[in-house]
């Protein structure tokens, strides 16, 4: 195993996450990041097949690897077996991954103070006396044919974790709901935003792979199932600059994909590290939040609505329930692709006539910002009582 920092005299909780540190920014990451400033954690990457470094002709790693990734937070890797969590081999997979956990805490000499799982696949039993708390970052049951899961398996595996836990969390009330009744204590903690590093949006270096008119709207987020793209289809038929930021799910409606793309008026600079992101959020005047309404994106709460308002960006978005309850200025909401257009155009006229509405926006977004969240997550599982400080600063 490589080096590990930790410090024992402050709290340790592994973390299991969805994916993997340098993967997707998303919850796991900006929770565990503003977390680390309070406990250390040991971030546990999703384990990989023994079989994915072989198709890119890559050394299999056979042993766990631990890494510091950040200022007190380490991060675990581990393999498993091929088909990771298929029936019968899920249970292989998860002793490695218990295993590598409890190697892992030798190696560091700490025991952790809890064990967190965001997704319904790693098992929470893996260190005894530990507070096991499941904290689901989405509806996954719902959402499961998405990630090329079967749903009635997925709703199987996700009540082992409920029923594992001794506290139980969501990032919205619908997933919360679906869980009822049990006897464990709930909470739901909505996703934030990091408003420290949006500050500079307006000064932040130009990015060198965009040359479109202003104004520009822009989507910044991974091109998946999870987006209606008729709605993006409309903007550009419209006329309007489209910006798209993020990967690309190639199966997803490769034809309509490539058609849009090929458009002018429309540009694709693939994914971008977080670092980067203050660059186009400068070059973006709208931002969109354009997902369907199926029962898995109507139990999420957007990341990007957040970030577009802490860059001081105006919205519109579908009428999901995660952005009715925000409740925040600057967002308009429209279900079909024309009322989309309208309130496109109708939000670039407010930003002509009310020019100063950025700093509002801002205002908003840090009431939501990352640092509270991860102090409200502390006292919501019950984390926050050896950390002076701490106790109702999310509140």
């Amino acid at each position: 195993m490589s080096s590990a920092q930790t410090d024992p005299s402050r709290p340790l909780v592994v973390w299991q996450a969805g994916v993997a540190w340098d993967g997707v920014t998303g919850t796991d990451w900006h929770l565990v990041n503003h977390l680390s400033r309070h406990v250390d954690v040991l971030w546990v990457d999703p384990p990989v097949s023994i079989v994915t470094p072989l198709r890119a002709r890559q050394r299999p790693a056979l042993r766990p690897r631990l890494d510091v990734v950040a200022p007190r937070i380490t991060r675990l890797r581990c393999s498993a077996p091929p088909f990771a969590f298929r029936p019968g081999l899920d249970r292989i997979t998860v002793a490695l991954a218990r295993a590598a956990i409890r190697s892992s805490l030798g190696h560091l000499e700490q025991v952790p103070e809890a064990v967190v799982s965001t997704s319904p696949l790693p098992a929470l039993d893996v260190v005894a006396r530990a507070r096991r708390i499941y904290f689901a970052t989405d509806d996954f049951s719902a959402g499961a044919e998405l990630m090329g899961k079967r749903a009635r398996r997925f709703q199987q595996i996700e009540q082992r974790r409920v029923r594992e836990a001794d506290v139980l969390g969501a990032v919205s009330p619908e997933i919360v709901a679906r869980w009822a009744p049990v006897e464990q204590p709930t909470f739901v903690l909505p996703n934030g935003c990091d408003v420290q590093h949006f500050a500079g949006v307006e000064t932040a270096p130009l990015p060198t792979d965009v040359s479109l008119p202003r104004p520009i709207i822009g989507l910044v987020g991974q091109l998946t199932p999870r987006i209606d793209l008729s709605l993006l289809e409309a903007v550009a038929d419209a006329g309007m600059s489209l910006l798209l930021v993020g990967p690309r799910q190639v199966d997803f409606e490769p034809q309509r994909v490539r058609r849009l793309l090929e458009r002018a008026n429309v540009v694709a600079v693939g994914q971008k590290r977080f670092e980067e992101l203050p660059s186009y959020l400068r070059m973006i005047d709208v931002g969109l939040t354009p997902y369907t309404g199926d029962a898995f994106n109507l139990a999420s709460f957007p990341l990007k609505t957040l970030e577009y308002l802490s860059a001081g960006r105006p919205v519109v978005s579908t009428p999901l329930p995660a952005v009715e309850r925000l409740a925040a200025p600057g967002v308009r909401t429209a279900a079909t692709p024309d009322e989309f257009v309208t309130a496109v155009r109708s939000t670039l006229a407010a930003q002509v006539a009310h020019p100063g509405a950025s700093e509002e926006l801002r205002s908003f977004a840090r009431r939501h910002d990352w640092s509270a969240r991860a102090a409200t997550f502390l006292a919501d599982t019950g984390l926050d009582r050896d950390l002076p400080g701490v106790r109702g600063a999310g509140r």
